[in-house]
């Protein structure tokens, strides 16, 4: 037998009333024989499922002491050159976030063409009655595996804009109040012209479709879960 450790997150979290639990399976058992344990209200739904931080399929197979997050479908590594070892370029934090620390994290002397994308807390949101005001949002990120993705969305944009010579993603989770930044992108080229505003739309299109990050809407009377579109590329493929 070996033990696995599962770990669901957002409204799988609140579907199934546990955040995370320790699961007995036979040896060489797959993430499907993983989700025969769990009840249709959870299997039901539209998920993902990483195993190590590493998206997976139903066939892959489970060692002892792997760690599977059952991840819902999301809210919508680079060295910066001269950048010192503590100094993140992708960071997932409960700290407010700040434009002056983006920039100096990616400032560079040999580039001047800096371009930063910030993304706030709109103070209304459309739901199937309309439009709601929103009294603040709740960010919860599956840390490790998020900050994995974001440093992967940095190794494709220098690969598809090989001018890039910096980039920088940080995300806020905890509770965010009207107007705050929740995102902050940062991408600097030689000059304007090399790449940076197309890197940049691109890294947060990808930061919304890939990374592990979910928002809770609070309302003066209730709160959900929002989930974006699926990804069928990080489908977990439902048996035939």
């Amino acid at each position: 037998m070996i033990t696995v450790t599962l770990r669901l997150f957002a409204g799988l979290k609140q579907a199934a009333g546990f955040k995370e639990r320790q699961i007995e399976l036979a040896d060489d058992a797959t993430v499907a024989e993983l989700l025969a344990h769990l009840p249709d209200a959870i299997t039901a739904r539209t998920f993902y499922v990483a195993v190590n931080q590493n998206y997976a399929q139903r066939d892959t197979v489970l060692r002892a002491g792997d760690e599977v997050a059952l991840l819902p479908p999301v809210s919508g590594g680079v060295d910066g050159g001269r950048k010192t070892m503590s100094t993140k370029l992708f960071e997932i934090t409960e700290q407010p976030l700040s434009q002056d620390d983006i920039l100096r994290r990616v400032s560079r002397p040999d580039c001047g063409g800096v371009v930063t994308f910030a993304g706030t807390v709109r103070g209304a949101t459309t739901v199937q009655e309309g439009v709601r005001d929103t009294d603040f949002l709740v960010y919860e990120a599956y840390v490790d595996m998020a900050e994995k993705m974001m440093a992967q969305i940095g190794d494709e944009v220098m690969q598809q804009w090989p001018k890039v010579k910096a980039v920088s993603i940080l995300h806020r989770i905890g509770r965010c109040e009207i107007e705050e930044p929740t995102v902050l992108i940062a991408v600097v080229t030689p000059h304007r012209g090399d790449g940076c505003f197309e890197a940049c739309q691109y890294a947060i299109e990808r930061l919304k479709a890939i990374v592990p990050i979910w928002k809770e809407e609070n309302w003066s009377d209730g709160s959900i879960w929002v989930e974006g579109p699926r990804q069928p590329q990080l489908d977990v493929k439902r048996p035939e």
